[in-house]
């Protein structure tokens, strides 16, 4: 099974979603977008199949931080925008695996996605 996973190391939630991918015995590639960035084609994708309110996370302070002109009226081309230029917005952990996506970690959801 090929699984790619996307987030920042340093996030708690990244790094429990990880301890429990590691403890089913899945391997996955690691995305981060620290380094490796965020992409907009990507990002649309996720955000057609999942609405783009599931990918944006409002509640971290990146997002909070931002002035308020950049928080009104947002739509999917606007919160791709801000998502690319700061990927600490995306909600994490993304999951790619082949027949789904799984954005945040739940534990239960992952259960049945992955059948561990």
């Amino acid at each position: 099974m090929s699984i790619t996973f996307y987030g920042i190391p340093n996030c708690d939630t990244v790094k429990k979603a990880r301890v429990w991918l590691d403890s089913k015995g899945l391997a996955y590639a690691f995305h981060d977008y620290k380094k490796a960035g965020a992409d907009a084609e990507k990002l649309e994708r996720w955000c057609d199949e999942k609405g783009w309110e599931t990918i944006l996370n409002r509640a971290g302070t990146t997002f909070k931080k931002l002035p308020d002109d950049a928080k009104a009226g947002l739509d999917q081309a606007k919160a791709v925008a801000l998502m690319v230029e700061q990927p600490s917005m995306i909600k994490r952990p993304v999951v790619e695996y082949p027949g789904g996506l799984l954005v945040g970690f739940k534990p239960a959801e992952w259960e049945i996605a992955f059948g561990a």
